[in-house]
């Protein structure tokens, strides 16, 4: 056991990036051969590849559009259709890196005349994603010290039962993973938690002889765990980048309405959520876990096996950071010790649970109601869910780890592993959304949807919900978010909705990609474990989809915002007296023109007539 832990802290302490390390190769250093005996027609052929015609796919449209589509509106309206053209060409088809597709914008607004570049390099860092950068920090930091593993593997203890109970166990593992999955992103919680999943069931039996039960199991765990990543991201508003869009987005285009704060989420999507997870569980439970599974089961795992992960887990973090001199005095307290030993939490541990505790305090109880108002009327509102996030992922910079003289909870070299394309890909999102409502563009497609102004809610909002859920089994998730949110906001102010009864079930239909490998990028990880298979996939998504399209539709029909009505109602009251002063002002200023080009044409005509009388007179 200490053989193992000593080559897994090795293994981890090698594998980190060294910052001193030399970027380019030095000087002494064997020179590489380069071959160049590639043929012209070898790069012609290398070239004409599918991946090439998407790439140059995205500027045709652009120019396309720009030369030959007609807009009743001004000529930015048209630039920045062509630029979407170019934006979503390369996002669908995946020609171009996502997150160098997501920086775009930066160049193309200013060029095209639609936003300047300060204007444009703005939405790139906003309170939104102040929020989404220091939940990553904590979530790595969550990482580093394995406290994930620990949870999981604590609460797989806890309820795995003696004899086992397969059913129970895999709630347990479900359970942890959403629960991983609300506080930070959904796809991180997956690729965390999949390796916990896959090394409890390496002690089951694999190959030609494996009984069917632990055939079926294996398939509910990993199944479970990348489902329930995305139902607990669904709660939440920093355990999806899909809620962050959405959110947004409802900012840029609405300003001075009630924002979405952390807890108006939390209690609005939670409660679905758990009845949602509940639903998963019991769908597991019938498809793959029968009722002799327990037994078959009990002679590969127990909870012996599990305490024994458990204990591995500990020592390794405990080893993880430590000098080799210490590693060897910690090894000769370790053979003193039983196997059976559960060993304590890390001070740095502690200190991690407690900032992120106080940070999920915090976002709870910024903004209560209005009558209780939080503690963020201190600053009178000028503090937001970003500001909390940044303030407490400053702190694991700060505090030690009381491991070694000096060393902080986190440092910046392991923070390498920041999602760069996420952070992007929201800036990106923002950008357009501006774009799209600062260029006129959003009132070209409101004239153009106005047939849609008779139509029902009752029909409109599940074919929402139906067509993001359709088109996200075969892009991003987020990608069709950014996509559908500027037309639905469009949509409800023709239909003369409030914009969140057609945004909430675009964006919750976007984050059902239940049903191919593709659709996410947790998928991809269950996936690539060997365990399941696109028909698994199908036989448990298919009715979870359908349950959650009928739920969140409902929900949504129940509750048609997740603020107050009456500040939409004044807001909306506020827009429409702003616009009808709008318009008679222009009505006006047409009258007075109009007034001023007869009076104009009376003169003209006047003098004519007059030069006529002098005309006649002389010839008489």
């Amino acid at each position: 056991m200490i053989l193992d832990i000593n080559h897994a802290a090795e293994t981890h302490q090698t594998s980190n990036d060294d910052p001193k390390s030399p970027l380019l190769p030095l000087h002494n250093q064997e020179p590489t051969t380069i071959k160049r005996s590639l043929s012209t027609h070898s790069i012609f052929i290398s070239i004409l590849t599918p991946n090439t015609a998407f790439v140059l796919l995205g500027p045709l449209l652009c120019l396309l559009i720009s030369l030959f589509v007609q807009l009743d509106g001004p000529k930015s309206s048209r630039n920045m259709l062509a630029v979407l053209g170019w934006v979503f060409t390369w996002w669908l088809t995946e020609a171009v890196p996502m997150p160098v597709t997501s920086m775009a914008p930066l160049f193309l607004f200013p060029v095209f005349g639609i936003a300047e570049a300060d204007q444009v390099a703005h939405s790139y860092m906003d309170d939104v994603i102040s929020l989404v950068l220091g939940s990553f920090v904590l979530a790595l930091a969550v990482e580093h010290y394995n406290i994930h593993k620990r949870l999981a593997l604590n609460i797989t203890l806890l309820f795995c039962g003696d004899p086992l109970s397969p059913r129970l166990l895999l709630l347990g593992i479900c359970g942890t993973t959403a629960f991983v999955s609300m506080w930070m992103h959904n796809v991180a919680a997956a690729m965390m938690m999949v390796p916990v999943a896959t090394g409890i069931l390496q002690r089951l039996p694999s190959g030609m002889g494996q009984p069917d039960a632990v055939n079926k199991f294996c398939k509910a765990v990993v199944l479970g765990v990348i489902y329930s990543a995305a139902v607990g991201g669904m709660s939440t508003l920093t355990g999806t980048g899909v809620n962050l869009i959405m959110v947004g987005m409802w900012k840029s285009y609405f300003p001075e309405a009630p924002p979405i704060s952390f807890n108006k989420w939390f209690f609005f999507g939670f409660p679905l959520a758990v009845v949602i997870f509940f639903a998963l569980w019991g769908i597991l439970c019938l498809v793959y876990c029968s009722k002799g599974s327990g037994r078959v089961l009990s002679a590969y795992l127990d909870q012996s096996h599990l305490r024994r992960e458990l204990d591995l887990l500990v020592w390794t973090s405990f080893l993880l950071g430590l000098s080799p001199e210490s590693q060897q005095k910690l090894d000769q307290v370790l053979n003193n010790l039983s196997s059976k030993t559960t060993g304590p939490m890390t001070f740095a541990e502690k200190m991690i649970l407690s900032v992120f505790s106080m940070l999920i305090v915090l976002w709870m109880t910024r903004n209560i109601t209005d009558d209780v108002p939080g503690w963020g009327v201190l600053f009178n509102g000028r503090v937001g869910d970003g500001t909390v996030s940044v303030m407490m992922a400053t702190l694991l910079f700060i505090i030690p780890n009381n491991k070694q003289k000096g060393e902080k909870l986190m440092d910046w070299n392991q923070c390498k592993k920041l999602p760069w394309n996420i952070i992007l890909l929201l800036g990106a999102g923002f950008a357009i959304a501006d774009g799209v409502r600062t260029s006129g563009l959003a009132d070209v497609l409101s004239e153009s949807l106005a047939f849609l102004e008779a139509a029902p809610y009752w029909a409109i909002a599940p074919a929402v919900c139906l067509i993001s859920g359709t088109i996200t089994e075969f892009t991003s998730n987020n990608a069709t978010t950014t996509l559908l949110v500027p037309l639905l906001i469009q949509i409800a102010q023709t239909m003369h909705l409030h914009p969140l009864l057609m945004i909430i079930p675009g964006a919750i239909g976007a984050q059902f990609a239940f049903l191919l490998p593709t659709g996410t990028p947790s998928n991809i990880v269950g996936f690539s474990t060997g365990h399941i298979e696109i028909s698994d996939m199908i036989k448990t998504g298919l009715p979870l989809k359908v349950l959650m399209f009928l739920g969140w539709t409902r929900k949504c029909s129940s509750t048609p915002q997740v603020g107050k009505e009456e500040h939409w109602n004044i807001y909306v009251n506020e827009v429409v007296i702003g616009k009808n002063i709008a318009l008679r002002s222009r009505n006006t200023q047409k009258y007075i023109r109009t007034n001023y080009q007869v009076q104009e044409k009376s003169l003209v005509l006047k003098d004519e007539i007059d030069r006529t009388k002098i005309h006649f007179t002389d010839t008489l």
